[in-house]
C-alpha cells in the first residue's frame, strides 16, 4: 500500500481504508514541518501548525479535486495555514520574513567532492552570499525560488500552490535570479 501514489492513498481512504491516511500523513509529516518551519521560523508552533494542517486535511479530504496533485493541495494547506498564523499573531512583518531555513537554498549545486580547505572556505561564503541575497528578495520571488530551487517543485506544481498562473510563476523566477545577480555582484 506504501507504494501507491497519493491520489490512490486519498480514493482508498475515501473507500474506507483508514490506514491509506496514516501513509500520507507520514510521508508528508517532516516535509511540512520543515516548510512550516521555513516560514515560522519557531519549532513549537511549526509543530503546532503541521498538526492543524493534518487536521485540515482530514476534515477536507472529501473536496479533494482528484483533477489535481494532493501534494500541491496538501501544500496550498500548509502556506495558508502558516501564513494566517504570522497574520494573526504579527510574530514578522512580510517585509522580514526570511524563508530560509538549515538547509542551504543553493547547497547542492555548489557542493564537490574533495575540495581544498581554501575552496571549501570560498564555496561556503558564496552560499552565505546566495542565501543573504534570497533573504533580501521580495516574498514573492522568495517563495518562488525556494519552493523551485530548495523544495524542488516544478512550475506547474507551484503555480498550482500559489495559486498563480505558470507563466506568472516563470516570470517571477527569471526576474528573482536578476535581482539575485544584482544583489550578489554588490
Amino acid at each position: 500500500m506504501e507504494k501507491l501514489i497519493d491520489e490512490q492513498l486519498v480514493e482508498a481512504y475515501l473507500k474506507g481504508d483508514r490506514e491509506a491516511l496514516n501513509i500520507l500523513i507520514k510521508r508528508y509529516l517532516t516535509p511540512i514541518f520543515n516548510y512550516a518551519l521555513s516560514l515560522v521560523k519557531d519549532t513549537a508552533v511549526a509543530d503546532d501548525l503541521t498538526q492543524e494542517v493534518f487536521v485540515k486535511v482530514w476534515r477536507k479530504i472529501k473536496k479533494f479535486d482528484s483533477r489535481y496533485r494532493f501534494k500541491n493541495w496538501l501544500y496550498t494547506i500548509a502556506k495558508n495555514t502558516s501564513l494566517d498564523y504570522l497574520k494573526k499573531n504579527k510574530a514578522i512583518s512580510f517585509s522580514e520574513l526570511n524563508l530560509t531555513d538549515d538547509n542551504l537554498l543553493f547547497e547542492n549545486f555548489i557542493k564537490e567532492a574533495g575540495l581544498s580547505p581554501q575552496a571549501e572556505l570560498e564555496t561556503a561564503q558564496n552560499t552565505d552570499r546566495v542565501n543573504a541575497a534570497v533573504d533580501k528578495l521580495p516574498k514573492k520571488y522568495r517563495e518562488t525560488v525556494k519552493l523551485y530551487y530548495q523544495s524542488g517543485y516544478k512550475f506547474r506544481e507551484i503555480a498550482e500552490i500559489l495559486q498563480e498562473s505558470i507563466e506568472t510563476i516563470k516570470s517571477r523566477n527569471r526576474r528573482a535570479l536578476q535581482k539575485l545577480k544584482k544583489l550578489i555582484k554588490k
